[in-house]
């Protein structure tokens, strides 16, 4: 309850400073408002204590606490509910089309660039709670793996999920892209994103990676392109024992098509990044994030519920028990 409430003048409480010195001035002066009456001796009043002469303070109680209400009832205490209403101005719906290819096992980002990804993926999900996310896979070819949907788990669990090996091998960017823009074009939202990551050339698919950026293009569509992997030499899987299935390892050139990638970027007016390690593929999907905002408008309705007359009230209600007080009972005393 204390949560919704609230003064609207809560300057007016510094006068709470005051009363204690006018509870003293009352005090100083209570003598002046008593009539004196001379004697040559009070030998007669010996042994009489009169009760009104205790209870005379009691008026000035009275007036204090008269003022203290109309001071409080200055600052208008009051009790606020608010009530938020949300609208969402600008929809956004997002593709990731992911590289599953053998290449993405390589050991420059730990433990491999597959893993490396699916860690950052999910915590870009996570703070996309206002958009749908559709996840892509390609590798020599590509299918969708999640369609568009505002499912959050549903998206995460499929990243998860992702694994080498479901596809058949090579990098077909051409045709990662070709799906990631077939699940947009039907899109109504008023912004469509795809994030296209790979850690290689196109060397597969039917798909000329250019005629999918002319497509994307022509759909409004932004492609922000990553090329995923180290400068220089880098550990990559070249064999897989039969009886155990393990890899081995060895160390190879990174061959990733920067200038197709830079391409397909600058056509869509989108970006292109280039990730070297961990940290550095946080930064983008970081960046990403920050430049693919949904905007969101608040409106908060303030509902006020005034208290303040009923201070005014017990104020009055002080003041005339006051009143009533010095002309009946003190009216003849001395």
């Amino acid at each position: 309850m204390l949560n919704n409430f609230e003064f609207h003048s809560p300057e007016f409480l510094w006068l709470f400073a005051l009363i204690p010195l006018i509870g003293l001035w009352f005090f100083s002066s209570r003598k002046k408002e008593s009539t004196l009456l001379s004697v040559p001796s009070i030998r007669g009043f010996e042994g009489s204590n009169s009760l009104l002469a205790k209870l005379k303070p009691l008026l000035h109680v009275l007036r204090l606490l008269a003022l203290s209400a109309l001071i409080v009832a200055l600052a208008r205490p009051r009790n606020v509910s608010v009530s938020k209403k949300t609208k969402t101005n600008r929809g956004i719906d997002i593709v990731m089309a992911i590289d599953v290819s053998a290449s993405m096992l390589a050991k420059d980002l730990k433990p491999n660039r597959l893993e490396a990804l699916k860690r950052v993926a999910v915590d870009f999900v996570n703070r996309r709670p206002n958009d749908r996310i559709g996840i892509v896979v390609y590798a020599g070819e590509s299918f969708t793996q999640t369609p568009i949907t505002s499912d959050k788990s549903i998206v995460k669990r499929t990243i998860s999920e992702i694994k080498w090996g479901q596809l058949e091998g090579g990098t077909a960017i051409g045709m990662g892209l070709g799906s990631a823009v077939n699940r947009l074009k039907e899109s109504k939202a008023k912004s469509k994103v795809i994030i296209l990551l790979t850690d290689g050339v196109n060397n597969a698919g039917f798909v000329d990676p250019k005629t999918a950026t002319e497509l994307a293009k022509e759909l409004n569509i932004k492609v922000y392109t990553i090329g995923i992997g180290t400068n220089g030499m880098a550990p990559f899987p070249w064999a897989k024992d039969p009886r155990t299935g393990k890899l081995s390892f060895r160390n190879q050139q990174v061959e990733i098509d920067e200038k197709l990638l830079k391409f397909i970027a600058d056509e869509t007016e989108g970006q292109y990044f280039r990730a070297t390690g961990n940290a550095k593929l946080k930064e983008i999907y970081d960046e990403i994030d920050k430049l693919e905002k949904t905007k969101i408008e608040e409106f908060k309705y303030y509902n006020y519920s005034e208290k303040y007359r009923l201070w005014v009230i017990i104020a009055g209600i002080f003041l005339i028990l006051e009143f009533v007080l010095r002309n009946t009972i003190f009216k003849s005393f001395i």
